[in-house]
């Protein structure tokens, strides 16, 4: 990739009220923005031809992962999923020493 650079007069660069430094980011994020535009363009054309599946997938699954919200109220008391040898996902549950220690009432909460 060849970069060009280009030469402004300062006066004209004083006069448009931008400095050198401030023109020249402006070219080379403009350069930058033509280099990427289409790998853009190819992954909006991706995104588009996968809306349908992902439409269907929200429409079969939504009811179960709501079903599924309800069951498993607070996602902090389960270690993250693990996959068995044989494809079954679980999520083992904490144990009262692994669970974060709850506030007091009046109690501040770091997050």
């Amino acid at each position: 990739m060849i970069f060009g650079l280009a030469f402004v007069p300062a006066a004209d660069a004083e006069e448009s009220g931008s400095s050198l430094m401030e023109r020249g980011a402006k070219l080379f994020f403009e350069g930058i923005l033509k280099e990427v535009e289409p790998a853009v363009k190819d992954l909006q054309g991706l995104l588009e031809d996968m809306e349908p599946a992902l439409q269907d997938f929200v429409q079969q699954m939504g009811p179960a992962l709501a079903d599924l919200m309800d069951e498993i109220e607070d996602f902090s008391a389960y270690h993250p999923p693990e996959i068995l040898p044989n494809g079954d996902i679980i999520m083992r549950k904490k144990t009262p020493d692994e669970l974060p220690p709850t506030p007091e009432d009046g109690e501040a909460v770091d997050l």
